[in-house]
Formats: C-alpha cells, structure tokens, sequence
C-alpha cells in the first residue's frame, strides 16, 4: 500500500464551536477535513467524530488513517488540571474496529493519533481511547521522543492561541506487518501536521516507529 497522502486545505475558522455530529469539520481550518489522495484507500472508511477530534477509521488497516483537532490555549489549560484516565475500548460505530485482543501479548503500545493529554473534560479524554483512534506503536516511541512531540504542539498551541493538528500512520514497509487475528496494520512511522491560522505557517513531524531509537524528523 503507498504511503497515505493529505491534502490539508489550511484557513482560520472564526467560531470556536463543541464538536458534534453535525459540526465535525469545524476541526478542519476553513471548516475542511483532510482529503485522502490515494482513491484506493476510501474503500470501507468512516468519519467518526469526536467531542474533541475527527477520525477517519479504515477497515483495510483496522485503524485511523489521520485524527484532525483543533487546539485552543484555554482549552488546553484546563486539560492540564485533569488527572490522565481512560480505558481502550473497541469502537461500536465502525464494523472494522479492531479489538482488545489484538493488543494482547503484544510488543507494541497502543498509541493514540489524536492525543487524550489535549482534551478539556473527562468526556473528550475518554472518547480518545477508542480502538479507532490507536495505531501499534513502539514503547520506546510512543512514551519517548513522540510524547516530547505532542508536548510541543501543546505549547505551540498555548503560545499562539489556537492551532489545526492533523496525526497519523505511515505504512513504507512492504509487506505491512500486521498485529493480531484482525491483522491490525503496524506503521512504519506516524506524523503530524499543524497549521497556526494567526502565522498562516504550517510544519509536519515524522516520526520512525522503530523498537529501538526511534527519532522525529520536522
């Protein structure tokens, strides 16, 4: 499978809405979600959306092919105060969610695209433990260089009031390893873009999902 492609369409927005069924593209800049270039890969995916992101759930890789948000400072502020809580639970709203049992025995972490550190209530934090929010990813990436990753974005965020992040998986390798009786797609490396609507700048990180040194390229 060739590397997934976006194709961001980068704006302000001008309301800062809750998200729901009915607004789920407002946590794309101009109110655009991510397009997917390569057609291939629209076979069999969903969007769900999220109190505090969107994701584009695949039944071909049994996970999210990108996980959209948009950060504001104060939001992220109270996220701070909120002890880090959840359980990961298998998505009812999407038939090819994996389950819990492909994780089982497993060296890999389950890792989110969408991070839980980012939401404001206990709700939206839950709602990132969602099957179809998790990649397979390393330990040493996934609780390493990655996290010190989304801190970053987090303080970003912060220090320009708001921010659009777009996170998810690469596949490079073939053939894809794959992870349990659902043959849960494992990435080669996972990214994420962000956009700052006040600078009209944009950057992406790229990080290698390897078990050992991982590393981040921007």
């Amino acid at each position: 499978m060739r590397t997934l492609l976006l194709a961001c369409i980068l704006a302000a927005v001008s309301d800062h809405a809750v998200a729901a069924e009915t607004n789920c593209s407002d946590f794309g800049a101009e109110n655009r979600l991510p397009v997917l270039i390569n057609n291939r890969l629209a076979t069999g995916t969903k969007l769900l959306c999220n109190r505090g992101y969107a994701v584009l759930a695949s039944s071909v890789s049994h996970g999210p092919l990108w996980a959209a948000e948009h950060l504001w400072s104060d939001d992220l502020e109270t996220a701070q105060s909120l002890k880090r809580t959840g359980r990961f639970y298998v998505d009812t709203r999407f038939p090819g969610s994996p389950d819990l049992l492909d994780y089982y025995n497993s060296i890999y972490d389950r890792g989110h695209m969408a991070p839980s550190g980012d939401q404001p209530t206990e709700l939206a934090q839950t709602e990132t433990y969602a099957l179809t929010n998790i990649v397979p990813q390393t330990a040493s990436l996934n609780e390493g260089i990655r996290a010190r990753v989304e801190r970053r974005v987090r303080s970003i965020a912060e220090e320009e009031g708001d921010l659009y992040v777009v996170t998810g998986p690469a596949f490079h390798l073939k053939p894809i390893e794959t992870l349990g009786h659902d043959r849960v797609y494992v990435p080669s490396s996972t990214w994420k873009a962000v956009y700052s609507p006040n600078k009209e700048r944009a950057a992406a990180y790229v990080c290698r999902n390897a078990q050992q040194h991982p590393h981040c390229s921007q």
